[in-house]
This record gives C-alpha cells, sequence and structure tokens, in this order.
C-alpha cells in the first residue's frame, strides 16, 4: 500500500508540479509596497512575502527574494508605504508586478494615483482603501540553517500612521469583509478573496 503521506526535503526538490510551499502558507496578505529612492522616483510593487508581526508598536515585515528596486528605495529613504490589495483593484496591482526598469513609474502604468502621506515622503496609493505609512526598523538579510546567506531581504517596518476608508468602519469596527481583500495562494496564478461567508467567530478561553 503506497505511503498516504507525501514527503519530500526541500533542498533535493519536492517532485511535483507546482512548490507546495507557497500554497500551503496560505493565502497569504499581499504587500503592496510604495516607495521612492533618494531622488524622489516613485516605485510599487507587490510582494507575497507579508504580513503583520507586532501589536504595540505595530510591526508589519515584507521579503523581497532579490535584491529589487524596492528594497533599495527603503535602505535610502527609511520609508515605504503599504496599500491595501483589493479585489476591486486586482488587475492593476498585477500590473505593478511587470519587470520594467528603475526610472519607470509603476503608478502611472497601472493608473493609479499618488496621493501624499501625512507622516512620510512617500505616498500611498489613492485607490486603495487601508495605507499604512512605514518607517524602516530592521533589513535583514536571511540565511539557512547552515549559516550561509540567501538572495532575500526581509525588511520590517514600524506602522507610524494609518489611512482608512470611513465606509469600512462599522459602528468603530473595521470590516474586514467588506473590504474586499485579496490573497495569495495555490498555483502560479492562484488568488483568493475575503467576504463575509468566511466569517466566524471564536473567543478565547477565560
Amino acid at each position: 500500500m503506497p505511503d498516504p503521506i507525501h514527503f519530500y526535503e526541500p533542498r533535493a526538490g519536492h517532485g511535483l508540479p507546482h512548490d507546495p510551499f507557497n500554497a500551503i502558507v496560505g493565502p497569504r496578505p499581499i504587500g503592496w509596497i510604495s516607495s521612492h529612492d533618494s531622488a524622489g522616483t516613485l516605485n510599487l510593487a507587490p510582494y507575497s512575502f507579508f504580513n503583520a508581526f507586532n501589536y504595540v508598536p505595530p510591526i508589519v515585515g515584507f521579503a523581497s527574494i532579490g535584491y529589487k528596486d524596492t528594497v533599495r528605495n527603503v535602505q535610502q529613504t527609511g520609508e515605504f508605504v503599504w496599500n491595501l490589495a483589493t479585489r476591486e483593484l486586482a488587475e492593476r496591482m498585477n500590473q505593478t508586478c511587470a519587470a520594467v526598469p528603475p526610472e519607470v513609474d509603476e503608478f502611472t502604468l497601472a493608473g493609479l494615483t499618488p496621493v501624499p502621506s501625512r507622516l512620510i515622503s512617500v505616498p500611498r496609493v489613492g485607490e486603495s482603501p487601508v495605507s499604512f505609512e512605514c518607517r524602516v526598523t530592521q533589513i535583514v538579510q536571511l540565511q539557512g540553517a547552515d549559516g550561509a546567506q540567501v538572495p532575500t531581504w526581509l525588511v520590517l517596518g514600524e506602522v507610524v500612521g494609518v489611512h482608512i476608508a470611513r465606509v469600512l468602519l462599522k459602528e468603530g469596527i473595521y470590516d474586514t469583509g467588506a473590504a474586499g481583500h485579496i490573497l495569495r495562494g495555490g498555483g502560479p496564478a492562484d488568488y483568493f478573496t475575503i467576504g463575509p461567508e468566511q466569517l466566524f467567530r471564536m473567543h478565547r478561553p477565560r
């Protein structure tokens, strides 16, 4: 009888049509990060390795596989903005994935509006209903268990300003189900959405 569990060592390959790691650790929030370099050239790029890591102070982070424009920019300025990617904005978010030269402004490429932030110099995406203004706290090049560095950079930032469309605040509580969040996961082109039908409540034991 064949083993009901598929086991593999990542260093030896998974032996499947598509790497299951990204599909298992998901769906994942999208880090739609706006930044600019020291000369003010804008950049907007989505990162599928993104999440929140602390409450007080609020800290979010994203990982860039390869030393890309965004990492260079945040090292130069110490600032970035996370913008919520929604179902309505999905196609334009996808356009900002394009591999274009650093001088190309993805805001213009995707038909998006850069809106000034309150506390930092990096603009937010005007069409996005939620944005976090962030100041960089750490940039860490990752390493394997053997201590060897890998070409991936983890960027952590403290959220110093939060923008929320008032329509998403229902009696003062943020309505995740109504916001239209999109999430990355599954195969090479798979995304997910969040809606009210996915909601269930479970209180912590006292």
